[in-house]
């Protein structure tokens, strides 16, 4: 097979059948009837998995993949991408912002330019103040943490070659990032500006892009471990320099001390920072205590397809 397009469905019911036929009638411009599309139901709320259902039994090329529950994005789109056949696999999501006929353009260009992987990026983030000065704010401070120089304002969107999803599915781990993996699998990947669409409201509440910013830091860095350790080092320098200091005092000085005020903040301060520093190595325990019992990331309930 020379094709597979791969999306999720979460509340996707009102944009299935649109992506269902622009994406066909890309792949068919580009490989022929030789291609399937890939949709994974992600625990999907709505009446999308039902819709889409529907479809197989008039179109031989979709494969619905059904999963037990709802496991997250990343998650999907890793299970949707292990079931892909196609020598090329075409990502992206099922709700439209990302045009289905960037396929031919991002094929062009891999011919083109010979690279594994034809990737899209916003030539501007979208949404409002806050969500554009998030999205900036999020790259620098990844990069800062971890030192991966991840591409500014990717979006899903991205035509790969099978033997770089292959590479991608060897990373086993039940935290997923998919950015992150997308950057240290490595190949020659190439950009490609897009123009990404408002057509529906995120699903990506505050809480979920907090969850994903503390995931994609622990799982791609030990920053905050190293830094634990230096901020207690140099608070162990500071008091060890302020027990000279009140030493010296005590023998050459008669006036007793005052500070009552120092003591109690100091001792908020240190309390709280303990308590912080603690928390930063529980998200990393935690992290270890999901990768040891080797749960699968996604469960699937049943498959789809017309036979």
């Amino acid at each position: 097979m020379k094709l597979s397009i791969v999306a999720t469905l979460y509340q996707s019911a009102p944009y299935i059948a649109e992506f269902h036929q622009r994406a066909s009638t890309a792949a068919k411009q580009l490989v022929g009837e030789d291609y399937e599309i890939v949709l994974v139901n992600d625990g999907s709320p709505d009446n999308s998995l039902d819709i889409a259902v529907q479809l197989t039994e008039n179109d031989p090329h979709i494969i619905v993949i059904d999963l037990s529950r709802n496991f997250g994005h990343h998650k999907a789109m890793m299970t949707g991408l292990a079931h892909a056949k196609g020598e090329r696999v075409f990502l992206l999501d099922s709700d439209l912002e990302e045009e289905p006929e960037c396929l031919i353009t991002f094929s062009e260009q891999m011919q083109h330019e010979n690279c594994e992987v034809v990737y899209g990026v916003q030539e501007q983030r979208k949404g409002g103040w806050f969500e554009r000065w998030s999205g900036q704010w999020f790259y620098s401070f990844f990069k800062a943490i971890t030192g991966l120089a991840l591409p500014k304002n990717i979006v899903t969107a991205r035509l790969m070659t099978h033997r770089y999803v292959e590479a991608l599915l060897r990373h086993e781990e039940r935290e997923v990032f998919m950015a992150g993996l997308w950057h240290i699998t490595g190949f020659d990947q190439r950009p490609q500006i897009i123009k990404k669409h408002s057509v529906s409201e995120t699903t990506y509440t505050f809480q979920k892009k907090m969850s994903l910013l503390v995931n994609s830091v622990t799982s791609f860095s030990n920053a905050p471990l190293v830094g634990i350790f230096y901020i207690g080092l140099s608070i162990s320098l500071l008091a060890i320099f302020y027990i000279i200091y009140l030493t010296t005092h005590w023998m050459f000085l008669t006036q007793p001390l005052s500070g009552w005020t120092s003591v109690m903040a100091s001792i908020w301060l240190l309390g709280g920072m303990v308590i912080s520093f603690i928390g930063v190595v529980g998200i990393y325990l935690s992290k270890i205590f999901s990768e040891t019992k080797q749960r699968p990331y996604t469960i699937v309930r049943q498959i789809y397809a017309k036979q």
